[in-house]
């Protein structure tokens, strides 16, 4: 599976972005998906996972600063994940990685098989 992440770019706070992550492949649906991020200095952080279905939604532990401004879908029919980021903060600023995997979704990459190149997002003040 090859992954391809799009949609980053800059934004001011409080604007949006929609990240979209297409994967190659004739096994998409069978995937949990997930995005990461990586700040300038910062280890690498899940932020939010979906089921292979698309019916159920996984949000890191430390994720209150994204629920209700984050959004994670899953078409499997275009073989694409998306993320929806509303209200954006200047925290938010990070180099986004989608994943795939086929085990369940955890903050843990362990269940991480194959990654996406990275899409950056740049949130200013």
């Amino acid at each position: 599976v090859q992954l391809q992440a799009s949609g980053g770019g800059l934004v001011q706070a409080g604007g949006s972005l929609r990240l979209s992550c297409a994967a190659s492949g004739r096994t998409f649906s069978t995937y949990d998906m997930g995005w990461f991020r990586q700040a300038p200095g910062k280890a690498r952080e899940f932020v939010i996972g979906i089921s292979r279905s698309g019916g159920s939604t996984y949000y890191a532990d430390y994720a209150d600063s994204v629920k209700g401004r984050f959004t994670i879908s899953k078409d499997n029919a275009k073989n694409t994940v998306y993320l929806q980021m509303n209200s954006l903060k200047p925290e938010d600023t990070a180099v986004y990685y989608c994943a795939a995997g086929s085990g369940v979704v955890t903050d843990d990459p362990i269940w991480v098989e194959y990654w996406g190149q990275g899409t950056e997002v740049t949130v200013s003040s």
